[in-house]
């Protein structure tokens, strides 16, 4: 690839220098699963009993009237519980994620400054799912994570990295999207979360920076090199990849929802029938909106849906735009 080859990013950097300051980042700073979490500190002891572990008002589950008329101590069960299996659905993705890393990063040239950072973020998403799963061995709870539907197309979906890799970042968005937004809602309301949870994510929403950077810097890079068909197919495969991977990582699946005791109803008003709900829905994808119209995903089919997916609305002016400030 020669220097004319390259695209610069908004801050006129080329695309190699931008990945070279991912890779150093990588570099120097980064977390370890069991050196930078004190597991055993008294303070991060998991008590099923702690009032902490109630759902905060930002959680569309916490916030349903049925969760708020229970009593405390069943607030306490599914919110650990709750808490427990969103943690084993982001385990089971970064999972996923390691694998297209390595499918993606097999294929690719010497030199290739892809190859450096894919493989700082595969090692940084085995430390994440080291420290998800001892969360949720400590919580105590016996959880599943995904609906088995994803658990069953999860050993294929790795394999898009290497077939289709622009659609493969788009869909590594799907996933960290959704959670990035919630941890960072949760970090900045401060609720009185349990210390473990909030410590767990603080390491995933540092690291997770980079890693959305990168699927937005390669999406960015590649998008004008597509043919005319490609795009036109990515552009309405990319909204039902963000509604699908979105209800496989936050709507609980039937397992989930019978330990935790939800009724249809609610289940139906949570995800995604309420108002409020919709709304939240909506504001996971602002940034992968803005991406999206960027690298000319967007056109007048592929907005029809967006909106029947129920993910259309204004999209972000930057990255991580607050949901307040885009309103």
């Amino acid at each position: 690839m020669t220097a004319t080859d390259l695209q610069t990013d908004l801050t006129g950097r080329s695309y190699d220098d931008t990945l070279r300051t991912l890779s150093e980042a990588s570099v120097e700073q980064h977390f370890d699963a069991f050196r930078d979490i004190a597991w055993d500190d008294p303070a991060y002891a998991v008590d099923p009993a702690d009032p902490r572990w109630v759902l905060p008002a930002g959680d569309v589950l916490g916030r349903h009237p049925w969760y708020r008329s229970l009593p405390l101590e069943r607030q306490v069960e599914i919110g650990l519980y709750r808490q427990a299996n969103v943690t084993k659905v982001g385990l089971q993705f970064e999972q996923i994620l390691i694998s297209g890393l390595m499918n993606y990063a097999f294929g690719l040239r010497n030199g290739s400054p892809e190859f450096r950072y894919s493989t700082h973020e595969a090692t940084e998403e085995c430390h994440h799912t080291q420290m998800f799963q001892e969360f949720v061995n400590r919580s105590g709870q016996d959880v599943a994570g995904g609906t088995w539907a994803f658990r069953a197309v999860a050993p294929f979906l790795p394999l898009f990295a290497k077939w289709v890799p622009f659609g493969f970042f788009y869909g590594v968005l799907a996933g960290e999207e959704p959670i990035d937004h919630v941890q960072k809602a949760v970090l900045r309301a401060g609720d009185d979360t349990h210390p473990l949870l909030r410590r767990i994510m603080q390491i995933h929403v540092a690291e997770e920076a980079r890693h959305i950077g990168f699927a937005h810097t390669y999406l960015e890079h590649r998008a004008p090199r597509l043919r005319r068909v490609e795009r036109l197919v990515l552009s309405l495969v990319v909204p039902l990849i963000m509604r699908w991977l979105c209800d496989q990582i936050l709507r609980p699946g039937r397992k989930a929802r019978r330990d935790m005791g939800i009724p249809r109803s609610v289940v139906r008003d949570v995800w995604w029938r309420a108002p409020e709900s919709r709304k939240f829905l909506r504001d996971l994808f602002a940034d992968v909106r803005m991406l999206a119209e960027r690298t000319g995903m967007m056109n007048p089919v592929s907005r029809l849906l967006w909106r029947a997916m129920g993910i259309d609305g204004r999209s972000s002016r930057f990255r991580s735009q607050p949901a307040s400030a885009a309103s």
